[in-house]
C-alpha cells in the first residue's frame, strides 16, 4: 500500500471535546502519528453516548481514530517538561486552550518558537487572538447564534441551532486544511508558524458567501439574503405519500422541469424564463412547485424527474442511512473489531486519493494506553507522567 499523504509528520494533540480532535483524526486519516495528550480524568467527551465500557462513549470513539493517547498531569512539572520533550520531536502542536491558558504552560507560540523554529502551532478559539473578545470562551451554540447561523435556520420563525455541532466540524475542518498548508509553507521554506482558526469568522465567512448579496457590492439598501435560499417553499416537498427533494438551478432545467410538472404554460410567463427573473420571482416559482408535487406520489415523481432528467433525491431520516443502497455499494459503514470494546462500525474519511490514500490504522485509544510507549520513544519513563 502507498505511504499516506502525511506519513512521517508526528502532531501532538493536546485539544478535547470536537473541533480539535476532529482536526487532527483528519491528520491521523491521512497519515500523521497524532499523540493525543490527556489528563488523568481523560478527554470530557469519553462520557457521551453509548459505550460498552466506561470511558468510551459513542461520541468519543467517532473522534479518535488513528491516535496514541498519552496521560499527562500538567499540573505537574515533570509532565510538562515530558510535553516539552513531545513537541521537541514533533512537527505540529495542536491546541484549543485559551490564550492566557496556553502561556501559563509555556505553550504560546511565541515561547515555543524561540526553541522549536520549525514547529506548526495550530489552535482554534472563539475569536481573533488580540481583539477585545479574543480570550472569551466560546461553544458551538454560541457561534451559530453570533454567526447569523441560527437566525437563518429559523428563518420565518424563533431561531434554531441547527441540529449538529456545524460551527466545531466545519472549523476543525478548517484548522486541519491550515495545518496542511503550513507543513507545505515549511516544506518550502524551512520554518514553522503560528496557525489560527476563529470560528466566529470562520462561520461568518462560511454562511455570508451567498448572504451578503447587496453589501458584496456596497449597497446593503439592496438586501442582505441570497432569495432563494430564505423562500419558505425551499424545502422538501410534499408529495401524495411522502417527500422528495427537488432542484433546479439552470434555465434549460427549468424548461424541462415545468412541462414535468404539468406546468409548461409557465416557461414563457416572464417572470420565470430566465436565472434573474427567477432570482427576483423565486418564492412564486417555488409555490407553484409545491403545488403541484402534493398531486402525485414520491416514486412516481422520481420516475418523471428521471426521465426529464432533473436533479431530485428521497428524504432520509438518519435511521435510513444504515440501510442505504448507495452507501451500502460504496462501503460508507465499514465494520472493525475494537481490542476492548469489540464490533464497532466506522466511517472512514470519505476524501480518496489516488496515490497516497487514507487509512484506518487503529480506532479511537484507551486512556492512557499508550503513555509507557510514546514515553519510551523519548527516553522518559511512565513516572513523570
Amino acid at each position: 500500500m502507498a505511504a499516506a499523504a502525511l506519513d512521517g509528520v508526528r502532531v501532538i494533540d493536546t485539544t478535547n471535546n470536537v473541533l480539535g480532535p476532529l482536526a487532527t483524526q483528519l491528520l491521523g486519516d491521512m497519515g500523521a502519528d497524532v499523540i493525543k495528550i490527556e489528563p488523568p480524568q481523560g478527554d470530557p467527551i469519553r462520557k457521551i453516548g453509548p459505550s460498552r465500557t466506561p470511558g468510551m462513549g459513542s461520541y468519543f470513539l467517532n473522534l479518535n481514530r488513528n491516535k496514541r493517547s498519552v496521560v499527562l498531569d500538567l499540573k505537574r512539572p515533570a509532565a510538562q517538561q515530558a510535553l516539552l520533550a513531545l513537541i521537541g520531536r514533533a512537527d505540529v502542536l495542536v491546541l484549543n486552550m485559551r490564550a492566557v491558558a496556553a502561556a501559563r504552560l509555556g505553550l504560546d507560540y511565541p515561547t515555543l518558537r524561540e526553541r522549536f523554529p520549525r514547529l506548526i502551532h495550530a489552535a482554534a478559539g472563539g475569536f481573533r487572538p488580540g481583539s477585545r473578545l479574543g480570550d472569551r470562551p466560546a461553544f458551538d451554540d454560541m457561534i451559530q447564534g453570533m454567526s447569523g447561523m441560527a437566525a437563518l435556520n429559523g428563518t420565518g420563525g424563533a431561531p434554531r441551532f441547527v441540529p449538529t455541532v456545524l460551527a466545531d466540524k466545519l472549523c476543525g475542518h478548517a484548522l486541519a486544511y491550515a495545518v496542511v498548508c503550513a507543513l507545505l509553507h515549511r516544506e518550502r521554506s524551512g520554518a514553522g508558524q503560528a496557525v489560527h482558526v476563529p470560528m466566529l469568522d470562520t462561520m461568518i465567512a462560511f454562511a455570508m458567501v451567498e448572504h451578503l448579496w447587496g453589501a458584496t457590492i456596497g449597497e446593503p439598501a439592496r438586501g442582505l439574503g441570497y432569495p432563494r435560499m430564505l423562500t419558505p417553499h425551499r424545502r422538501p416537498y410534499a408529495t401524495k405519500d411522502g417527500y422528495l427533494c427537488v432542484i433546479a438551478s439552470t434555465d434549460d432545467q427549468w424548461e424541462r422541469l415545468l412541462p414535468a410538472i404539468g406546468r409548461a404554460e409557465l416557461a414563457s410567463d416572464p417572470r420565470f424564463a430566465r436565472l434573474e427573473q427567477r432570482s427576483e420571482n423565486i418564492d412564486a416559482l417555488y409555490g407553484v412547485l409545491a403545488e403541484a408535487m402534493r398531486e402525485r406520489g414520491t416514486a412516481e415523481w422520481q420516475r418523471r424527474l428521471d426521465a426529464a432528467d432533473i436533479p431530485n433525491g428521497p428524504v432520509n431520516d438518519i435511521a435510513d442511512l444504515l440501510d442505504d443502497d448507495y452507501l451500502r455499494e460504496v462501503g460508507f459503514f465499514e465494520a472493525w473489531q475494537h481490542p476492548t470494546e469489540g464490533g464497532l462500525t466506522v466511517m472512514p474519511t470519505p476524501t480518496s486519493l489516488s496515490g497516497s490514500p487514507p487509512v484506518v490504522r487503529r480506532l479511537a485509544p484507551t486512556l492512557g494506553e499508550h503513555t509507557r510507549e510514546v514515553l519510551a520513544e523519548i527516553g522518559l519513563d511512565e513516572g513523570v507522567a
